[in-house]
């Protein structure tokens, strides 16, 4: 029967110790408030700087395209990118966010002080070690992270050390964003700190357009270096008004020696290694396609920015709203493990339906997607293809890897930091032997292009993900009981967005034959096979987007989903 624990007994208080009777309930703090609001505005805040990324990297496509320089630029700002994924947001919404949100649920708000005071100070100092480091080992990085570049573009491995010593400040900057997001979060001021990137994108966006037209694009993609670091800087500023009112007594120190940092340290080293683990990937994924050349790294870059869409809007929304929430839930002593069921169940349920369908829009559209936000000044059709050939391989572990985003949520919740890295590092591991696989010998096996060889690196990835999520669903299910999606639920979302992705699929058929393919995709491999039409990809997109996205909502309205209407009648309190 769903929500029991079939044999294992079921804990009193999922987190041990840290039990107690609850403090008197207040709007500021109440455990059983509900995080869907929570989700949305984090949902909102991401679509908004999601959207304005897009558009940079639109604007980027149009003067740099897939060209060597544009994957030099792409694995420059990929390395000190990951030292913020793993030093900031990431590890401060696992070891940071519980500890914070639990003392303020108390009503401990001096100690909650004292607690974000050590870890600013703490990460401050650690940063600027990081950056000092970074800027002096640059070509060692390189060398690490784009290895293959000294065989496939040794001119770009030359500009993608340059420009990495460039960016580097930028890391420390956004760290610092990141611990800001850590207390708004606690505080339940989710949009701001979501959408705050946005002003990262526009000082890119403007560094382009003023540029772009001017210079060479060497000079170009040093000038949007810089651009990167000024926007780093405005996206920290943004979010001081609002941050400075919620940290009362705040004072910066290096101190450890409290029983509430000792649990932020504690859970700092695993989550670390736990996140690291899935940084690594990033990397692994990139040196990958160095291996191929370097316009492969930047096709690489705009598929993992269109795959993180929905990942970013959908799973990590929930994921990040739902975070201070089960922390709070798990003082709740006996009602712990049901509630944390229920959460989780209405979080899985929310992600999937949105999911779902965009896994299924990689798959059967990419390329009138990618086409709609990339193809312009010299990104073409053949550049579109390409990127529908590695849209398709995300399309693998979509759900999963999202799905896995709340799981994951859960376990830390539950101060748990070393489950979900055993299960990453299994997942990392068999994603890079697969995909090392896929690029030195898939396309001699199927008789394809080199560059082809590149889907095996998204495709993998998410056979990977599969693995981890039913690992880190059924680890949890030993803890709290079975949690999941019904059967029939997922059975319909799926069905319907089949359903509405080869309705779409036939009208660009239909498009094709009315008015030709288009004609760059001749230089490309397989454009034979569904070719796009020679029309604007605005208007593609305009005529089949909202064909595909209409059935799928008629299709669950009838099937009982009430995931949008929730989602818009939130908008509206």
């Amino acid at each position: 029967m769903r929500g029991r624990t079939h044999g294992v007994k079921r804990p009193a208080d999922p987190v041990g110790a840290c039990a107690r009777v609850p403090p008197p309930v207040t709007d500021a703090t109440a455990p059983a408030r509900s995080s869907g609001r929570g989700a949305t505005l984090v949902a909102l805040g991401i679509l908004a700087s999601r959207v304005m990324g897009l558009v940079r990297q639109r604007v980027f496509a149009h003067y740099l395209s897939t060209s060597a320089l544009a994957g030099a630029f792409t694995a420059a700002l990929r390395i000190p990118n990951v030292l913020q994924n793993l030093f900031g947001e990431g590890v401060l919404s696992a070891s940071f966010i519980p500890v914070y949100a639990r003392l303020l649920g108390e009503g401990r708000r001096e100690d909650a002080d004292r607690v974000a005071g050590a870890v600013f100070g703490l990460l401050s100092l650690l940063v600027a070690v990081l950056v000092a480091l970074g800027i002096f080992a640059a070509p060692w990085i390189v060398g690490v992270v784009v290895g293959g570049f000294a065989e496939t573009g040794p001119a770009a491995f030359a500009k993608a050390v340059q420009l990495t010593r460039i960016l580097f400040p930028s890391t420390g900057l956004l760290v610092l964003s990141a611990w800001c997001l850590g207390v708004l979060n606690s505080h339940r001021k989710f949009f701001l700190s979501y959408a705050a990137p946005v002003v990262w994108n526009l000082a890119q966006i403007a560094v382009l357009l003023v540029a772009g037209p001017r210079v060479d694009e060497d000079r170009l993609t040093t000038l949007l270096a810089w651009g990167v670091v000024a926007g780093s800087a405005l996206q920290l500023l943004v979010q001081l008004p609002v941050l400075w009112p919620l940290l009362g007594r705040f004072r910066p120190s290096l101190e450890t020696t409290s029983a509430a940092m000792r649990a932020v340290l504690k859970g700092f080293l695993p989550i670390l290694v736990a996140r690291g683990v899935v940084q690594v990937s990033a990397l692994v994924d990139t040196y990958y396609a160095s291996l191929i050349s370097p316009e492969t790294v930047a096709v690489l870059g705009y598929t993992q920015l269109l795959a993180l869409l929905p990942v970013s809007l959908f799973g990590m929304s929930v994921s990040a709203a739902e975070l201070p929430e089960l922390a709070r839930e798990t003082a709740l002593g006996p009602e712990a493990a049901e509630r944390l069921r229920k959460r989780i169940d209405r979080g899985l349920e929310r992600i999937a339906f949105f999911v779902v369908p965009s896994a299924v829009a990689f798959l059967l559209l990419g390329d009138v997607l990618g086409g709609l936000l990339f193809q312009t000044g010299k990104f073409d059709a053949a550049d579109t293809r390409w990127l529908w050939y590695l849209l398709m391989g995300s399309a693998v572990g979509l759900v999963a890897g999202t799905l896995g985003r709340l799981y994951a949520s859960a376990f830390y919740a539950l101060q748990d930091a070393r489950t979900p890295l055993l299960f990453a590092s299994i997942r990392v591991v068999l994603s890079a032997v697969l995909a090392y696989v896929s690029v030195r010998y898939g396309p001699g096996w199927f008789g394809v292009p080199v560059e082809i060889g590149a889907v095996g690196i998204t495709a993998t990835t998410g056979f990977a993900a599969w693995l981890e999520y039913l690992l880190l669903r059924l680890a949890l299910a030993r803890r709290i009981g079975r949690t999941g999606i019904p059967t029939r639920r997922l059975a319909w979302f799926w069905g319907s967005a089949l359903a509405a992705g080869t309705l779409a699929l036939i009208g660009k058929v239909w498009l094709t034959t009315r008015a030709g393919p288009a004609p760059a995709l001749a230089r490309f491999w397989g454009s034979q096979v569904l070719p796009a039409p020679a029309l604007s990809p605005l208007l593609v997109a305009g005529l089949l987007v909202p064909v595909f996205g209409g059935v799928y909502l008629g299709l669950t309205a009838l099937g009982g989903a009430s995931q949008l209407r929730t989602v818009l009648s939130r908008l509206r309190a």
